[in-house]
């Protein structure tokens, strides 16, 4: 039986960094399970990241964990026990794709075993962090490496580098037509917009797509189609009131933006549902892109690409920066 003093307790692990997570072990829950969690733990606003770890759970019942999850975590040392060797690839290679497809953060773990006491990687490992950078993942866990090994800034650093330099050859074009034809015809509304502000991206040689969002939901479809830009995340705290206190949503939603590939967060002012939506737009974009500038990211006379809600409707416009 699942309770909140279970969960408190300590029955279901959780991770509060940046953003609480809630990883979920399946010999201990259920649909119902999740579902109750879900409805009751607001105060923490949990994220269900499912850690794939057997053949017979994460092979056999894989398409329906990822629709109940909000991520995946690939446990390779588990999958290596489970899965011939031959096979792990296999797994790893389809399970990415899958979340790629469903717009799902997927994070592989067990890269640089050996960093745990060496300064350096072996030339397997650097290429199995690559390849899993193109193969689509959106991060890489450490855990013995960082958690007792004797180099783990190193390690974080060699890592990134690793990632950066993969990034730098992805086929992003390949990658788009694959996404754009999975999803299909008729798309929804939001694919729509997110697929045309990435094309346009690219057409313009854009230096950045910034995205107002509140919920967080369309950033991430735009980070989906993986564009060569940074994606900057505006989100938009609302002011609330119970009648007893003030409080505002959004840092939650911009913390979650983290694990995201090439989705980078920014808060911007709260704003009181009475003051007009397109003024505080106006004044928001300018803060994003004066934010952007000091992060290097924007130059003079760059294009930026612009995806709002100007009243009902969904805008997506090109703006060439001045001196």
């Amino acid at each position: 039986m699942l309770t909140k003093r279970s969960l408190l307790n300590g029955a279901f692990e959780i991770t509060l960094t940046s953003s609480p997570y809630l990883i979920q072990g399946m010999p201990k829950t259920s649909d119902r399970h999740v579902n109750f969690s879900r409805s009751w733990a607001t105060f923490i606003k949990p994220r269900f990241l499912r850690r794939s770890k057997t053949l017979r759970q994460g092979l056999t019942h894989f398409d329906e964990i990822l629709q109940e999850a909000d991520g995946i975590i690939l446990s390779r040392g588990n999958l290596g026990i489970d899965l011939p060797p031959e096979k792990v690839f296999l797994f790893q290679k389809a399970a990415v794709y899958k979340c790629n497809m469903a717009g799902k953060p997927a994070v592989v773990t067990r890269v640089v075993d050996s960093m745990t006491d060496n300064l350096r990687p072996t030339r397997a490992e650097a290429t199995d962090v690559a390849n899993a950078v193109l193969d689509g993942s959106d991060a890489i866990l450490l855990g013995a490496e960082t958690l007792r090994g004797l180099y783990p800034v190193e390690t974080i650093s060699i890592v990134g580098k690793i990632c950066a330099e993969a990034e730098k050859v992805f086929h992003q074009d390949l990658y788009f037509k694959k996404t754009v034809k999975y999803v299909g015809e008729p798309m929804t509304h939001l694919e729509s917009i997110a697929s045309s502000a990435v094309r346009a991206a690219i057409k313009v040689k854009a230096s950045v797509i910034i995205v107002f969002t509140s919920s967080g939901r369309a950033a991430r479809l735009i980070a989906k189609y993986r564009p060569t830009m940074p994606v900057l995340s505006v989100v938009i705290p609302r002011l609330k009131t119970n009648q007893l206190r003030w409080s505002f949503t959004g840092a939650f939603e911009a913390r979650q933006s983290l694990i995201v590939r090439g989705l980078f967060p920014m808060l911007a002012d709260p704003r009181h549902p009475a003051e007009s939506t397109n003024a505080t737009n106006e004044s928001v974009l300018k803060v994003a892109l004066d934010h952007g500038k000091a992060s290097g990211v924007i130059k003079s006379h760059d294009r930026v690409v612009v995806c709002q809600k100007v009243g009902d409707a969904s805008v997506v416009k090109i703006i060439e920066l001045e001196d």
